[in-house]
């Protein structure tokens, strides 16, 4: 799996010129799947950035998780980011088929909501607008293929 998140102060995704999830202080994630993930790999990724410090503490350190600051999550499917650009116009047969995708994407979803995090999504496969207000900005990626 691959995973932009993003801190953000709010985030929305707009389907259809509907509203469909928005998040006050968080994590905006855009998640990819990849071919060789399984449960266990969605397990592992919601583990870590459940428990990423990367708010501030009163010393102006990033310091504390989501848990800590009352943080939600906004989760967007994001296949672009399993693209081979090689060329100039981007592949993306490396990322996961729906039937594998979609399972692994809700998956990962559920386990951020057992941690106890509220947890506002879009819609895999679907035309969204995604806006959000970057806070720092901090931005990390995870890629599970890699240590």
């Amino acid at each position: 799996m691959r995973a932009v998140v993003t801190r953000v102060t709010r985030a929305s995704v707009t389907i259809g010129g509907r509203v469909n999830g928005e998040i006050g202080r968080g994590f905006l994630v855009l998640l990819g799947v990849g071919p060789a993930d399984k449960e266990e790999t969605a397990r592992r990724l919601a583990e870590k950035i459940c428990n990423l410090r990367v708010f501030e503490d009163e010393n102006g350190k990033m310091n504390l998780s989501l848990e800590q600051v009352g943080g939600s999550l906004l989760v967007v499917s994001q296949f672009t980011l399993y693209a081979d650009t090689s060329s100039r116009r981007p592949g993306f047969t490396g990322a996961a088929k729906p039937d594998q995708a979609i399972p692994l994407y809700e998956d990962f979803m559920a386990r951020c909501r057992e941690r106890g995090f509220a947890v506002e999504h879009g819609e895999f496969g679907a035309d969204m607008q995604v806006e959000s207000v970057n806070d720092g900005p901090v931005t990390i990626l995870f890629d599970t293929e890699r240590p």
